[in-house]
């Protein structure tokens, strides 16, 4: 039995799933928060390499949890260079530090690696085609992160929001009470994943790892981590109104009519089933998700 808590090293702990992730591996181990403005945390920027070197080297963690990355889509069409220097130069440094120290590393990436053309929920094994720079630049993160050697676990989620940062989620709750009516994208289909949920899954692997005899800790690598089930935008939307006690006019349109600078893949489900069978955790529906999540905030 180990009595003593690992040490995590969290990257990002003022973003969405980083916030959450705070309390929820605070209860399990020791973590220190970093943050690009120092704000809750120790300041480290991540675009700093001699600075991140530093950093681990002095904390010697046992766990660096990255849930920092450049993660506006559009933008990233523009600014090329800083989105992959977050979303790949970044991870593969990660990697190769915890490769140096024996830790281990936890990193995320998202769904848009996949170009959306199937019919099916995608699994991990299928051909990753993203359809643009963010997708392009998360992709290379995880391939420079596993090629590192290091023992990584890349987890794949999709459409996050929380009441915490910036989402969809907390958007639509502001415009339904500013606006009569709405047009929302409805041929567009994901899982949206609540925050927390990321968060409480991540801190039962880092449980399970640590807790494991020798050689019977489920295998790191690549797996799909998102809520059951799937809706579209305009799906999404309605349920958020539904919960709400506001009135607004809520109408689907399609992508063509809502232009945007990055391409979005049309069906980004993904296949948990991995994730399940190696260690037996499978997220709630969305739907139920979302209605704990803003239960949460309306009270």
């Amino acid at each position: 039995m180990i009595d003593n808590k690992p040490k995590v090293l969290l990257l990002g702990s003022d973003g969405q799933v980083g916030w959450e992730l705070q309390r929820a591996l605070g209860v399990i181990s020791e973590v220190v928060n970093t943050t690009l403005s120092g704000q809750g945390g120790l300041q480290l920027d991540l675009l700093d390499a001699k600075a991140v070197r530093e950093t681990v080297g002095q904390i010697e963690p046992d766990y660096i949890i990255n849930a920092a990355a450049h993660t506006a889509v559009d933008t990233a069409e523009t600014e090329v260079d800083l989105s992959r220097r977050l979303n790949a130069d970044a991870p593969e440094l990660l990697g190769q530090l915890a490769a140096e120290l024996g830790a281990k590393v936890i990193h995320y990436s998202t769904d848009f690696v996949f170009s959306g053309t199937s019919d099916k929920p995608y699994r991990e094994e299928d051909a990753a085609t993203p359809l643009s720079v963010y997708g392009q630049t998360k992709l290379e993160g995880e391939q420079r992160l596993l090629a590192t050697g290091a023992d990584a676990l890349v987890l794949r989620t999709s459409w996050v929001y929380g009441n915490y940062g910036h989402n969809f989620m907390l958007t639509m709750m502001r415009l339904f009470r500013e606006k009569g009516q709405l047009s929302v994208v409805d041929d567009q289909i994901g899982a949206p994943t609540w925050s927390r949920m990321i968060a409480e899954a991540t801190a039962q692997i880092v449980h399970q790892l640590r807790m494991s005899a020798e050689g019977t800790a489920p295998q790191l690598g690549l797996y799909h981590m998102t809520a059951a089930g799937e809706t579209s935008w305009f799906g999404f939307a309605q349920s958020i109104l539904e919960l709400m006690d506001v009135s607004c006019n809520v109408q689907p349109t399609s992508t063509e009519n809502y232009p945007t600078p990055a391409k979005r893949p049309a069906y980004s489900v993904l296949d948990n089933s991995k994730l399940n069978q190696a260690f037996g955790l499978q997220l709630p529906d969305w739907h139920d998700s979302l209605q704990q999540c803003m239960a949460d905030r309306l009270t």
